[in-house]
């Protein structure tokens, strides 16, 4: 058979194959030497795009058979939904299953988090993406893994509830683990995740919903009342001292409105002018929506059920080293030691039951929050103090919103009657 012969038979072949199993447009072509694949979508005579691959067989007639068998079999893949680049790599058995190439890939993706783009600390990395990532390692290492994105996924969360915060967080940290080791590490575009991630996340049962998000206290009294529960005066001293620390530490965060982490970043300044002490906090909060600045904070003292201020005094005691806090204030850290609080539980079970509403250790921040607008605080300011953007301000305190709304409309009633 002729040079000409074969390579039209060639490309005759694969015509009709793309025609019986419904690929309109799939040809091969010569492409420096090389057979090379070719796929376009047309609209009339216009075509809209064009994906390519090379296969690794020289444009011979010796080699046609062979490259006919590899065409078929990545047609298959592309009925089975996989792109021509994934398809051809599958074909050819280069889809990544071996534990020691998503390692690799988990390396690679750590650093480009920590060091790259919204960076983000080692610290955060360790507790939001590595649990899951690692999951996906000890998954793909197994004999038998999974073999696309959606499977591996839910392998990896179904230990945990529908709708759940952790199911919500684990699925996004695997999602950017993918997207990672796809556009960034070369892997067969199989594993490309889905963009919406709703059926991996799931929907809880009506009996297991429950609010997740952190809310506010009922009262200042609630706090005041809580805070008498510590084990301040315990015999024992190690409790006494952590009670004592713990304490401090849930005062500042009710009357500054900090995050746990925000106390170990807590600084006494003095303004010369007005010559009064102010606090400082220098925390600099990394995350998607950009980074939290460092800000003056204006304390916000809460009311005893007598109608006084409730006086800890705490700038004087700061500045004179009078007022011991943990070690290291974290979330989690702060989150453990209420959890082991029978006095937190029961106020915790009377939240739901009561409010519906689920209190956690950000709850101190989310009721200063509340009382700035109590307080008829503008909702600039109250961010200003709070260190984060008006938006951001009233996605997480409705109330906030609802309530600028309420005084601005009663403020316009009242005058409408001067």
């Amino acid at each position: 058979m002729s040079t000409q012969d074969w390579s039209k038979h060639f490309q005759k072949q694969v015509r009709t194959l793309a025609k019986e199993v419904g690929l309109e447009g799939l040809t091969v072509v010569k492409n420096g030497g090389r057979v090379q694949i070719k796929i376009r979508k047309s609209e009339g005579k216009k075509v809209i795009s064009q994906q390519t691959v090379m296969l690794p067989f020289p444009w011979t007639e010796q080699s046609s058979g062979d490259a006919y068998t590899r065409v078929r079999n990545i047609a298959r893949f592309m009925k089975e939904g996989h792109g021509l680049k994934s398809s051809a790599n599958l074909a050819q058995k280069k889809a990544p299953r071996k534990g020691k190439d998503w390692r690799k890939i988990l390396k690679s993706f750590k650093d480009q988090k920590i060091n790259f783009g919204t960076a983000i600390s080692e610290a955060t990395f360790n507790k939001q993406y590595l649990p899951p990532c690692e999951m996906v390692v000890e998954v793909m290492s197994k004999n038998d893994p999974p073999t696309n994105p959606r499977d591996l996924i839910d392998i990896c969360v179904k230990n945990w509830k529908p709708e759940s915060v952790t199911r919500k967080h684990r699925t996004r940290a695997i999602k950017q683990f993918l997207d990672h080791a796809v556009l960034r590490e070369g892997i067969a575009d199989i594993w490309t995740p889905p963009s919406d991630l709703k059926q991996h996340i799931g929907k809880a049962k009506p009996k297991d919903i429950v609010n997740q998000k952190a809310a506010a206290f009922e009262s200042d009294q609630q706090i005041l009342d809580f805070l008498k529960t510590l084990p301040t005066n315990s015999p024992y001293k190690k409790d006494a001292e952590a009670a004592t620390s713990w304490f401090n530490c849930f005062c500042l965060m009710a009357e500054l409105g900090l995050r746990p982490i925000e106390v170990n970043y807590l600084q006494v300044r003095f303004n010369p002018i007005e010559k009064i002490h102010y606090w400082h906090c220098t925390y600099r909060k990394k995350g998607g929506n950009g980074a939290t600045e460092p800000r003056d904070i204006e304390p916000l003292p809460l009311i005893d059920r007598e109608g006084k201020e409730v006086k800890w005094n705490l700038i004087e005691r700061f500045r004179g080293n009078l007022l011991p806090l943990p070690e290291r204030v974290t979330g989690e850290a702060a989150g453990t030691y209420l959890k082991r609080r029978q006095s937190w539980k029961d106020l915790k079970e009377v939240m739901i039951k009561t409010q519906g509403a689920n209190i956690t250790c950000y709850s101190f921040r989310h009721y200063y929050a509340l009382r700035c607008h109590v307080k008829i605080i503008d909702s600039g300011s109250a961010c200003e103090s709070m260190g984060h953007s008006l938006e951001s301000h009233h996605r997480n305190y409705p109330y906030s919103s609802k309530g600028t709304t309420h005084n601005a409309f009663k403020a316009a009633r009242e005058r409408a009657l001067k």
